[in-house]
């Protein structure tokens, strides 16, 4: 990778965070709450028959109570999981939010074991994490390629996940990189 993107995307993810750090936990709760809310009314979410959720770090938006509203829609819930032996992330189905999650590599709560395995390519609508995200659909995560492998083996529409905070400009791709299908945050909506 050229020396001065990297740069960029390093001083990027500095401001970001001095951004979300920012931000109170009462108005990132808040905030989260008006995201989950957003998202149901949205007719991606509305059809998709299969979810691919991901477990909220502390500064994270927190869609997490949303899994509990998919399971008793009917939806198949399913969370990544980290895979030591490939190195990348696989999902499983998440029946039972008491007994199906742990805390898992890097301290995110995953699958336990025995949680049936899920195909990527099978899931509708996968609700995608990041650092910064721009009206592009196009995402910067945190510098290690995990989500970035994970996408490119979904068929189901993307969705970025952010608080407003975390929408910039324009984020510098790389051939790598997959371009979102959505935006989600506090206040917008955004199809791309």
């Amino acid at each position: 990778m050229d020396s001065r993107l990297q740069e960029f995307k390093t001083a990027l993810r500095q401001e970001i965070s001095l951004r979300v750090s920012g931000i109170s936990a009462e108005m990132r709760k808040e905030s989260s709450k008006g995201a989950c809310n957003l998202l149901v009314r949205q007719k991606p979410w509305q059809q998709a028959a299969s979810v691919l959720f991901y477990a909220p770090m502390s500064m994270e938006l927190d869609v997490w109570p949303l899994l509990e509203t998919a399971l008793g829609a009917g939806k198949m819930v399913a969370l990544p999981e980290f895979d030591i032996g490939t190195n990348q992330y696989k999902a499983a189905q998440i029946r039972d939010l008491r007994h199906d999650v742990r805390t898992g590599r890097y301290g995110i709560r995953e699958p336990i074991p025995n949680c049936a395995p899920v195909a990527l390519n099978q899931l509708d609508f996968i609700l995608v994490p990041g650092v910064a995200f721009d009206l592009h659909g196009r995402r910067l995560g945190r510098g290690k390629g995990y989500y970035d492998q994970l996408l490119t083996a979904v068929n189901g529409k993307t969705c970025g996940v952010a608080f407003d905070e975390q929408i910039v400009s324009e984020i510098p791709v790389e051939p790598h990189d997959s371009d979102l299908n959505c935006i989600l945050t506090p206040t917008r909506w955004i199809e791309l």
